[in-house]
């Protein structure tokens, strides 16, 4: 929020009268060469010429300040201050230095010791107006924003259409709790260029502290379509529209709110309701307490607090609530209270208690779908899982339930764990396949299909699922490690090898692989390679695999010269597999990416080629395979892009010829 203020050349200048007749013309001859340099960035030339310049007259001041302003330039803060220290003992009742002084402190972060140097200059040289815009925007960054509000408003009495300290002292007022003023300081800036404004977000904030809930909300809606993730923003724009009584439109921002922020505690009972019914349990008992504060009588509100209690499995905090719930109601016995408690006796796996409670209500409400779901929730906890799968498939063809499709799902899970376990392969897949066909996001049941299928070999089916079930869930070590163990099982050489013909030069084979390291079989595969022996360099390749099958560099190797025999399948299959024991492999996914354009697949190309620069920002030919990739798409504006990033990180000359003369010719259509 502050302004860079370059002030090497105005104090060359300044110094300029008092110093060049003291420079010798070597030593002017050096500084112009170094102005010269400085001028086409070549700053290391510049230092060097200062240097000497220096070394003919050691008491220049204006070379000393050169040098300090190219030192700044190049981020060499520390040197520059030392260049400047020298130029003060010099010159000490120059002030002028001390503003390049606090500049680099304050690029440091150091605004203490910038304050001080722009209070030198205050004191030294008071002539200098925008030495306020500096002193007010270090006393920003410091939180004394009624002394920076001060020192803007000193300098906006001369500069009075600075847009930048205008913008800052309307941000000072908001910070420092005068809201009337931020107010009428955003409207100004606003009102002279809209087109440029972008503090949507303060504005609304402004807004809505002086009550101005209509404009506040034009103004939020702004600033949430400018950047989604502003939190701050969309929890007043929130809050503006239920101040307008727009009640769906305030929903929409709370959901936003809560789930950026879901520990966020300033809702009432019905977004407590809503929020428990979206399962964001802890934002929605801190609602419910709000709630009961000023409501203390209303039974609803214990009564739900204990639900979200329950779900929370924190069960004496819910029997607590329903009891209270329950005194009330005093003695009128109110049946879905006691469904609840039997709700809590089934959180504490007191199933007996649970199940008597659920028979209770259902002798007065024979016909109560949620008894019914609750008694097919035990059923599921007792690990009858069966007759909770044949309970949940007939609460569905009662009624569509979410609740019930997701315990139904997971039921179809847990048995085909449970059948997983007993090894009865076929019904543990029959399971597992049905909470798929459900959609489920749970990757176990990937995981779990993916085992069932391997113990029927049924290998390419449970390839695809373990490939599934680490896309799911990366961070799930035991599905990589039997994954490995897996590929290291299928991947045993054939007993037929192609015949190589006449451009085998040196054949590297052994045949007792069990004897040799995976090193040894890797060197050999690499010979082969380079000699063009595919064949034997893939059998070379899979043998170290037996040793280690969690080598991604190998796998690697494998999809490369399945991709030199055009065999895109297999190449994929290998890069893929590379990926899976290495998901921060680049070389893999860029390698994937390759093959995935070479089959005009760009969206998957693209995919993997920005999965690179998330691992690796400085893999330039993944920018040049983007660039390809969005140019054969149309979208000529991010291939440029791309193009341009690739020039900044590529060394290859021919390469970067042609991709400059890309860039030519698309700057020429956009």
């Amino acid at each position: 929020m502050r302004e860079r203020v370059l002030i090497s050349a105005l104090l060359s200048v300044v110094l300029a009268g008092v110093q060049v007749q003291a420079m010798t013309p070597q030593a002017n001859s050096l500084y112009q060469q170094a102005c010269s340099a400085e001028y086409k960035e070549d700053y290391k030339t510049a230092v060097e010429k200062l240097t000497e310049a220096l070394a003919i007259s050691p008491d220049d001041v204006m070379i000393y300040t050169k040098l300090a302003g190219v030192y700044s330039e190049m981020g060499e803060y520390d040197k520059a201050l030392q260049a400047y220290t020298k130029v003060s003992e010099l010159k000490p009742t120059d002030g002028y230095i001390y503003i390049s002084v606090g500049s680099i402190y304050e690029n440091q972060g150091k605004y203490k010791e910038a304050l001080t140097a722009y209070n030198k200059v205050m004191g030294m040289c008071p002539e200098y107006i925008y030495n306020y815009l500096n002193i007010g925007n270090v006393q920003y960054q410091l939180g004394d924003y009624k002394s920076a509000i001060e020192n803007y408003n000193k300098f906006l009495s001369t500069y009075s259409q600075h847009r930048e300290a205008r913008e800052n002292l309307a941000a000072s007022y908001l910070s420092d709790g005068n809201y009337q003023s931020a107010v009428n300081e955003y409207a100004n800036i606003y009102s002279k260029n809209p087109s440029a404004f972008k503090d949507f977000s303060k504005y609304g904030l402004a807004l809505f502290e002086v009550k101005s809930y209509e404009k506040a909300a034009e103004f939020l809606e702004k600033a949430v379509d400018a950047d989604p993730d502003n939190s701050s923003a969309h929890i007043n724009l929130a809050l503006s529209y239920q101040e307008l009584g727009k009640n769906n439109l305030a929903l929409a921002q709370y959901d936003v709110v809560f789930r950026q922020q879901p520990a966020l505690h300033s809702l009432r009972f019905d977004y407590g309701n809503l929020l428990a019914e979206m399962d964001k349990e802890e934002a929605a008992i801190e609602n419910y307490k709000i709630y009961i504060q000023n409501y203390p009588q209303d039974a609803r509100a214990y009564q739900n607090i204990g639900i979200v209690y329950k779900r929370l499995l924190k069960t004496d905090e819910a029997i607590a609530n329903y009891e209270k719930a329950l005194k009330l109601q005093k003695d009128k016995r109110d049946v879905e209270l006691v469904k609840d408690l039997a709700e809590c006796y089934h959180l504490n796996k007191d199933y007996g208690n649970a199940l008597k409670y659920y028979d209770e209500v259902l002798a007065v409400k024979s016909d109560d779908y949620d008894v019914k779901y609750n008694k097919a929730v035990i059923l599921h906890s007792m690990n009858k899982y069966n007759d909770a799968i044949a309970m949940y498939n007939e609460l569905l063809k009662i009624k569509e339930n979410s609740a019930v499709e997701a315990n139904l799902t997971s039921a179809y899970i847990a048995q085909g764990d449970e059948y997983l376990k007993s090894h009865n392969y076929s019904l543990a897949a029959e399971m597992f396949e049905k909470a798929i066909e459900r959609n489920t996001n749970d990757s176990y049941a990937y995981f779990g299909l993916a085992q069932s299928y391997r113990a029927c070999d049924l290998n390419d089916k449970a390839t695809e699922y373990f490939e599934k079930a680490i896309s799911m869930s990366p961070e799930r070590a035991e599905y990589s490690q039997e994954f490995a163990e897996f590929i290291s099982a299928t991947s045993k050489p054939e007993v037929k090898i192609s015949d190589t013909s006449s451009e085998v030069k040196e054949v590297v084979l052994t045949m007792d692989y069990g004897q040799e390291d995976s090193k040894e079989l890797i060197s050999k595969g690499d010979e082969n390679y380079k000699n063009k022996n595919y064949d034997i360099a893939v059998k070379n390749y899979q043998d170290a695999l037996r040793v280690n099958p969690a080598d991604e560099v190998t796998l690697l190797k494998l999809g490369n010269i399945y991709k030199i025999k055009n065999d895109n399948k297999n190449a994929i299959n290998f890069y893929k597999k590379s990926i899976v024991v290495n998901p921060n492999y680049s070389d893999g996914w860029f390698n994937l990416g390759l093959v995935y354009a070479s089959d005009k697949n760009n969206n998957k190309a693209k995919e993997c080629f920005h999965r690179v620069i998330s691992l690796n920002p400085n893999y330039g030919y993944a920018y040049y395979a983007l660039g390809l990739a969005y140019e054969q798409d149309g979208n000529e504006k991010e291939a440029l892009n791309n193009y341009k990033i690739f020039l900044v990180h590529n060394k290859d000359e021919a390469t970067g010829k042609a991709v400059h003369e890309k860039v030519k010719q698309l700057e020429k259509t956009n």
